[in-house]
This record gives C-alpha cells, structure tokens and sequence, in this order.
C-alpha cells in the first residue's frame, strides 16, 4: 500500500518535475548516508554513490541548475562538487532559507521553479521556498510527512539518481537515454 501511495504522489508531481529549473540537495543524508569517517589525522571523509553522481550530470545536461546546500563542512562536498561540475555548492550553512532565497535571487529562478531535496528536521525550514520539498526514504519522518513525494531508495544509496530518473522521465528525456546510452559532452 505504502508504495502505491508513492507512486501516486509522483504522477501528481509529474508537471512540476518537468517544468523545474533549480534543484537544491542537502548534502549529508541525501548526497551521503549521513555517516561521518575521520581518518587517523581527523580529516572527515565521505561516501558518495556514483549513481547519484551521473543522474546529476544527466539533469545538467538536461538544463537543470544544481545546487548543493548544506550545514557541514569538511572540505570532501566541495572536491565532490568541482568533480561533478556543480558551481554552487553551499557550505556550512546555518540558515537555509536566506542562503536559498539568495541563490534564487542570484540565478533569477522562483520557488515555483525550484525543488529541494532534504532528510531531517533543518530541511524544513526551506518548505515555503520551494515548489516541491523531496525525501529520500530514509529521511526523518516529520520530512517524510511533509514531503511532496518520498523517494523509495535510501540517502547516499541511490536517492539522487532515482530523482534524476524520474525528472528526466517527465521530461521526455529519459527514453531516448535508456536506449542510446549517455555520452559526456564536456560542455
């Protein structure tokens, strides 16, 4: 039952997943498991799912606008960021909704074009600047129940990817790339 509820949730989002021109992700819990590993120096080390990562150069080269925007720093987002060519990437972040409202302003796209991916109780706070407010499975229930849709894969296990999916499909174009494969561009 739980699955057909999800499913039903992303037909009833399937226009605005199109018509999107910013997506926002949290990093930590949505990009990452949330875990956190420090090296025997004390430098944090991350997991990041390369799935996630070509669903994300898939939507950039769609014309998707990405960000990332997060409360953690560590310096592991940013060498993800510059590797997948996200130029926005947010970090340390105390307040979401001003740092988000700001780069709205600064790339002149309306909450209504924006959608944001979260997992805990900090990505709410975001909620009236978007247009679609977005869970991995696994995010915090007080998320999940205020969600526009809830992802059926984890945080850092294919989260992203399964969203890239899915817009790509509401946009037309995932068929075209599920039967010719998918080349880099380097724009």
């Amino acid at each position: 039952m739980r699955a057909v509820l999800r499913e039903w949730q992303w037909q009833r989002q399937r226009s605005s997943l199109a018509a999107l021109k910013l997506l926002v992700l949290d990093v930590d819990g949505v990009l990452t498991d949330g875990g956190l590993w420090f090296d025997p120096e004390g430098v944090l080390q991350k997991r990041f799912d390369v799935r996630d990562g070509l669903g994300l150069r898939l939507l950039q080269q769609s014309g998707l606008q990405l960000a990332f925007l997060s409360g953690g720093r560590g310096g592991a987002t940013e060498v993800r960021a510059r590797q997948l060519g996200i130029e926005h990437c947010l970090v340390g972040i105390k307040d979401k909704p001003v740092a988000l409202e700001a780069l709205q302003r600064h790339l002149q796209v309306s909450p209504a074009s924006t959608a944001f991916v979260g997992d805990d109780l900090n990505d709410l706070a975001v909620r009236a600047q978007v247009r679609l407010l977005l869970a991995p499975a696994d995010a915090c229930r007080p998320l999940r129940r205020q969600a526009d849709a809830v992802l059926r894969r984890r945080g850092g296990h294919g989260a992203v990817r399964e969203l890239a999916e899915r817009i790509l499909q509401a946009r037309g174009d995932w068929q075209t790339l599920r039967r010719q494969g998918w080349r880099d561009r380097n724009d």
